[in-house]
């Protein structure tokens, strides 16, 4: 099971692993990582980008497979991963094995101005 939550509004999935993607706020590439629950933490298996820009260059080691740079994030486990909910930039999307949708969408109500966390539970 995986918990979301900002403030007084939370949600739960019942999933094992999740994508999370994102666009750039500036260069406007989109971004994703592939995280699993293994007990109570959250585990990276892997990172793409789709293209590059100024400060964003790929990782040392990522691999180029049509036109997205592929890499394993070299980042420890983590029990919850905290994210910023801004009107001032695309918001995350949250895929399931069976769906895609914006991470705000499973937090109706959510604040303008919010810090998401996402755990296992």
């Amino acid at each position: 099971m995986l918990c979301l939550a900002a403030g007084a509004v939370s949600a739960v999935l019942a999933v094992e692993s999740f994508t999370l993607s994102w666009i750039h706020s500036i260069e406007k590439i989109r971004w994703e990582e592939d995280w699993r629950i293994v007990g109570k933490e959250l585990v990276i298996d892997e990172a793409r980008i789709r293209g590059s820009g100024a400060g964003m260059e790929p990782p040392a080691g990522s691999v180029l497979k049509n036109d997205v740079w592929h890499y394993r994030p070299q980042l420890p486990p983590q029990a919850v991963l905290r994210l910023t909910h801004s009107p001032y930039a695309a918001g995350y999307t949250l895929c399931t094995p069976t769906v895609c949708r914006p991470l705000a969408d499973h937090l109706p109500g959510i604040e303008d101005h919010a810090l998401i966390e996402i755990r296992p539970c």
